[in-house]
């Protein structure tokens, strides 16, 4: 990963002055509250850094997916307006994620990790080496697809 600082991040704040003078309330809030958790995530640890466009990108990722678990729970309990709110939040989180990896390039990455692991360790892998297949698959993903999506298509292959 290089120390570059996150263009992502410097278009993030360039739109919350946008929406700012556009008056829109949802990615006002939105914004913020994502310019925060990068924040957060920045000064975590032993020392302040600058985080880079992926580290962004996974920070984004997990808002994202805190919204749709929030927007899951409130329509479970009946409470439609808010689940409606954290919907509409999610949606401007998913403006800044990459566009999610369909079910047929799933299965390349999957295959191409298992030909990585299959050329590492000289025979094809099989299910005892899903760890090693799944942290390949992870790194040629680069976050384009959630873990659970990967392990099932990783798994459906070993």
């Amino acid at each position: 990963m290089s120390d570059t600082p996150s263009s992502l991040k410097t278009t993030l704040r360039a739109d919350l002055t946008a929406a700012m003078k556009d008056k829109d309330p949802l990615r006002i809030t939105t914004l913020r509250m994502l310019l925060a958790a990068i924040q957060t995530e920045e000064v975590a640890g032993k020392q302040a850094r600058e985080l880079t466009d992926e580290e962004v990108v996974k920070v984004l990722a997990r808002e994202a997916k805190k919204r749709g678990e929030a927007a899951e729970v409130y329509t479970e309990n009946g409470r439609g307006e808010l689940a409606a709110k954290e919907h509409a939040e999610a949606r401007v989180i998913d403006e800044y994620l990459p566009t999610p990896l369909t079910d047929a390039e799933l299965a390349d990455v999957a295959d191409t990790a298992i030909a990585q692991v299959a050329e590492e360790i000289g025979e094809r892998p099989g299910p005892r080496q899903m760890g090693q297949v799944m942290k390949a698959a992870t790194a040629i993903a680069a976050g384009k697809a959630d873990g659970k999506r990967l392990s099932a298509a990783v798994k459906s292959r070993l």
